[in-house]
């Protein structure tokens, strides 16, 4: 099971930050530890993930490698992010799969799927 995610952002993004992960995705930011807030970046959980933006002063963004994050609200995302000029681009390579790319404010990129068939419970 992984605990979280770490993406790369810039020094002193975290307001843009906190607007796209907070305001658009609907994630809650969590308090980091006092000894890792002097450093900068900013934590966020929601929907079963967990993910961590660390400061790096040589900054580039992921463009390739990018979490994938389950959503039972994919259309509903999709046009908010639509709406606020952010890139939605569709594709329907995983048979079972809804999904759609996006980048964050700081041009990482990011995922999100949902099945297209309920998936069985575990017994």
């Amino acid at each position: 099971m992984i605990h979280h995610v770490q993406l790369a952002c810039p020094r002193d993004s975290e307001d843009r930050s906190r607007a796209f992960y907070v305001d658009l995705l609907g994630l809650t930011e969590l308090a980091k530890p006092p000894t890792l807030a002097a450093r900068g970046g900013c934590w966020f959980t929601g929907y079963g993930a967990e993910l961590h933006l660390g400061v790096e002063d040589d900054f580039r963004p992921a463009r390739k490698a990018h979490p994938a994050l389950l959503r039972p609200d994919l259309d509903a995302l999709a046009a908010r992010l639509t709406a606020a000029g952010c890139p939605v681009t569709w594709s329907d390579d995983l048979p079972g799969l809804r999904r759609f790319h996006t980048t964050d404010p700081h041009g990482n990129r990011l995922e999100f799927l949902t099945p297209t068939h309920p998936t069985p419970s575990p017994r």
